[in-house]
């Protein structure tokens, strides 16, 4: 069975320090997709104490993330990964279902799902 969504250890290691720098060691990253941006569909990640009845609860790498019902059917597969630069350093997400991203990069579209595009 292919995984909901794969956070890498760099990701991990960074969604961790960021827990630690708000003193939010106890919560879980949430993982959603909203509408917007010019393609139609933003990612969201963010760090919440609750958990929804119908949400997807898992772990990895001691990060216990959350994903909405609707948000797990567009991220199936999805890799999050967090890279490093001179320029400093950002998260990465690589997902499989998406078919086409905006010219800055920041929303995408899925064959099933286009979303609410927008401004960028």
């Amino acid at each position: 069975m292919e995984e909901l969504l794969h956070l890498t250890e760099a990701a991990a290691y960074q969604v961790k320090d960021m827990m630690k720098e708000a003193e939010e060691t106890d919560s879980y990253l949430r993982v959603a997709v909203n509408g917007g941006g010019c393609s139609g569909l933003s990612y969201s990640m963010t760090l919440e104490q609750d958990v929804k009845e119908d949400d997807v609860v898992f772990e990895q790498h001691g990060i216990k993330v959350v994903v909405d019902k609707i948000s797990a059917g567009i991220l199936k597969g999805t890799k999050i990964d967090y890279k490093q630069s001179l320029l400093g350093g950002g998260f990465t997400i690589d997902n499989p279902n998406a078919i086409a991203t905006c010219g800055c990069g920041s929303s995408f579209r899925t064959a099933q799902v286009a979303g609410t595009p927008g401004d960028c």
